[in-house]
């Protein structure tokens, strides 16, 4: 089952379809005896850059991760390119988020015993690409996101402004069909954010991939194409873009 999203034209002429890429369906999720997750339901579309907004504790951080395939929900079905991911096994989830997503998180959770390089490269190295192509790749990136020259600093040695470009330089490089963005300027000031929210959507443009992101503050879900709103583990209200029927 695969449902399409239609898109209205910015410009003003026809609208657009786009595939969804992502499906959530009646998503159910409890922590103990406190659920998170209500009947959730949410269609992302290729290319699409999803911000998903909510009050603390309303379920949009679990919904991401149910979403990335870390989280199994309780019930429900989550889908990605058309396929059930939530009856995979642990093993075929952890080869999809190494394969087909990206993550970059609040606090960037780099390695600080590795160089920077090192960082962006290991998941290439992990997706068997060769040493030499992997850290040329590494290069690149740095290079695209202003951080050329800084390969072989430790990560504790920059900015958070730096850590979070080598984090979305990490998620890209292995070329990801999603990339999943939990908070990704929560710990950077307003200026820094935006620098950071305007190169990710611009490397995410030009890769076409498609984005999720998780955030409490408007100025970066107003860089996003569309806006969803999680409040008591359902989402309540969607903007710009409607699914088509």
């Amino acid at each position: 089952m695969s449902t399409d999203l239609t898109a209205a034209d910015p410009a003003g002429g026809p609208s657009a379809t786009r595939r969804a890429i992502l499906e959530a369906h009646d998503l159910h999720r409890a922590f103990g005896q406190t659920p998170a997750l209500r009947g959730a339901d949410l269609a992302v579309g290729t290319g699409e850059i999803l911000a998903v907004m909510g009050p603390s504790g309303s379920g949009k951080s679990t919904l991401l991760h149910c979403l990335a395939g870390i989280y199994t929900p309780d019930q429900g079905e989550v889908r990605f390119d058309g396929q059930r991911i939530d009856t995979l096994s642990d093993g075929r989830r952890t080869e999809l988020r190494r394969t087909a997503f990206g993550f970059v998180f609040q606090f960037g959770q780099l390695i600080p015993e590795l160089t920077v390089a090192d960082n962006i490269a290991m998941p290439l190295l992990l997706g068997k690409v060769r040493r030499k192509e992997a850290y040329q790749r590494a290069d690149s990136w740095l290079e695209r996101l202003g951080l050329g020259g800084l390969g072989t600093r430790r990560t504790g040695e920059l900015s958070g402004g730096q850590a979070q470009r080598v984090a979305i330089a990490r998620a890209l490089a292995p070329r990801p069909k999603v990339l999943f963005a939990d908070e990704p300027t929560g710990s950077l000031d307003s200026l820094t954010s935006e620098t950071v929210m305007d190169l990710l959507v611009a490397t995410a443009r030009a890769e076409g991939t498609t984005v999720l992101l998780v955030t409490h503050d408007a100025r970066v879900a107003a860089c996003a194409e569309r806006t969803v709103m999680v409040r008591d583990g359902k989402v309540s209200a969607l903007t710009e873009f409607e699914v088509a029927h």
